[in-house]
């Protein structure tokens, strides 16, 4: 991350005992304005003992988006210049009471409300189980054959869809997709013994926000610094400066 001079980290599966350590480790790079959800919720700290962290140059308002179900894993984090960045972490499938469902559902409705101004969502959100040429994309509502599963149904499916490409009629999108195709594969996550995974690791923007680039740092996951892919990429409102300008010379904005 150092060697990147970044403007803006976005972390997802941050605990508790670790989110001091990472704290301690972003503003030694710079990155000197650091929030995270708090308090962990200690009744159900098994269960949902990951949140997400966000840490930037520059200041910026700091807030949960409190109608996802698990809180913890929703934040948003809105710079000087307008610019919103919303670091999201979506429950996996099997998560109890529809959170996951829950979760796309309430941030499509937190994104649509605004969706004129520059505002990027990026993180983890668990989905699309395969995607095609086309353009079009299974959810995990769908078994290995592409059939709707009865348990999960239209919803579920719904679900998925609304932060991956429900949004685009608002003026949204991919920003990987939008800048590379659909051709390539570049699985986020993969099985660690069979081989094959998915693309669950995403950047979407408003109209209103310019990407110069966006890729993943798949060499990052292969050296075993996570299990996920790093997604990098250069973003700036439309029209309106970078997000920083204190970084080192000949570094683009992050």
């Amino acid at each position: 991350m150092a060697e990147l001079a970044p403007d803006a980290v976005c972390l997802q599966e941050i605990t508790d005992k670790a989110a001091p350590l990472w704290e301690h480790g972003l503003r030694s790079i710079g990155l000197t304005h650091v929030a995270h959800p708090e308090p962990w919720p200690r009744d159900e700290l098994r269960k949902r003992r990951l949140a997400v962290l966000t840490a930037a140059r520059e200041p910026f308002a700091a807030a949960a988006i409190e109608a996802v179900p698990w809180p913890e894993r929703a934040l948003s984090a809105t710079f000087a210049d307008g610019f919103e960045l919303v670091n999201v972490h979506s429950p996996i499938s099997p998560s109890p009471n529809l959170a996951k469902v829950r979760t796309h559902e309430a941030l499509h409705a937190y994104l649509a409300a605004d969706g004129d101004r520059p505002r990027a969502l990026c993180g983890d959100l668990n989905t699309p189980r395969k995607e095609h040429a086309d353009g079009s994309v299974w959810t995990f509502a769908h078994d290995r054959y592409g059939r709707l599963r009865e348990e999960r149904g239209e919803r579920w499916d719904a679900a998925e869809r609304a932060l991956i490409r429900g949004l685009e009629p608002l003026g949204y999108r991919d920003a990987f997709r939008a800048l590379h195709g659909f051709a390539a594969k570049e699985p986020t996550w993969e099985w660690p013994r069979w081989g094959g995974g998915y693309r669950l690791d995403h950047l979407i923007v408003s109209e209103a926000v310019e990407v110069g680039a966006c890729h993943y740092a798949h060499d990052w996951r292969r050296e075993g610094l996570s299990d996920h892919s790093a997604l990098i990429a250069e973003l700036r409102p439309a029209q309106l400066p970078s997000l920083s300008d204190h970084r080192p010379p000949g570094k683009p904005p992050r």
